[in-house]
């Protein structure tokens, strides 16, 4: 399966998340860790504290990670939710203007027009 990357995520502390009235985790989608058991490397999902970095994305799902389908550690997305994300956490995709091609088209013209 082909990880997905979203257009937009950002980070977030999780004790800033977890302010959210209506907050859950779905503590067994978190990164798994490599550690060492009797003399063995095992992998154990990470536990996952106040200062812990989570990546709120474009569709308002929190994941473990930057990948938008990976470790995804909130998805109850609700109106109140996205009210909480864009009032509380100042949460804003941004509008990116489309880059005007044919004034630097002209520019060079100029340029080689001598």
């Amino acid at each position: 399966m082909m990880t997905k990357m979203g257009k937009y995520c950002k980070a977030y502390p999780l004790q800033r998340l977890r302010q959210y009235s209506g907050w859950s985790e779905n503590i067994q989608n978190a990164r798994k860790e490599k550690q060492q058991v009797d003399g063995k490397e095992v992998e154990t999902v990470r536990k996952l504290t106040d200062k812990d970095f989570l990546y709120l994305q474009e569709d308002y799902t929190v994941t473990d990670g930057i990948f938008v389908d990976e470790n995804i550690i909130f998805d109850k997305v609700t109106s109140e939710w996205k009210e909480f994300c864009e009032q509380t956490l100042k949460f804003a995709i941004p509008v990116y203007e489309p880059i005007e091609i044919k004034d630097a088209e002209k520019k060079d013209k100029k340029n080689t027009d001598r």
